[in-house]
């Protein structure tokens, strides 16, 4: 069920960076392990990164490492994403999504609607 949502996308140059959030009226996100997903056409889900309740760091795509980074601000139960050096294929539409574990996904988890990221040159 859709019980997250996600902020912040757009369009960017390529080099450039730009910042994405996770948030939730109903969940507190420090209760959860939040990863970052994106998808494109014709695509399944990739995983990005994770982070879990601990802040421990669970990277699904070597591609973003030294570039994206995962963080909470519980302050304002958001999970962030931070994305620089950004390349064409990072377009996609990024979602994130709510489970117990970084490593454990089930239907029953909360995923947001997503927002489109959109790189050019």
């Amino acid at each position: 069920q859709t019980r997250l949502v996600e902020s912040g996308g757009g369009s960017v140059q390529t080099g450039g960076s730009m910042r994405l959030s996770c948030t939730s009226s109903r969940l507190a996100l420090a209760d959860y392990a939040i990863g970052w997903f994106r998808q494109t056409p014709g695509q399944e889900h990739e995983g990005v990164l994770c982070i879990n309740m601990f802040n421990g760091i669970t990277t699904w795509t070597d591609s973003v490492v030294g570039r994206f980074t995962i963080s909470r601000n519980n302050a304002k139960n958001t999970v962030d994403l931070q994305m620089n050096s950004l390349r064409l294929e990072d377009t996609a539409v990024y979602f994130c999504a709510a489970a117990s574990i970084c490593t454990k996904w089930g239907q029953n988890d909360y995923w947001g609607q997503g927002t489109q990221v959109t790189v050019s040159s």
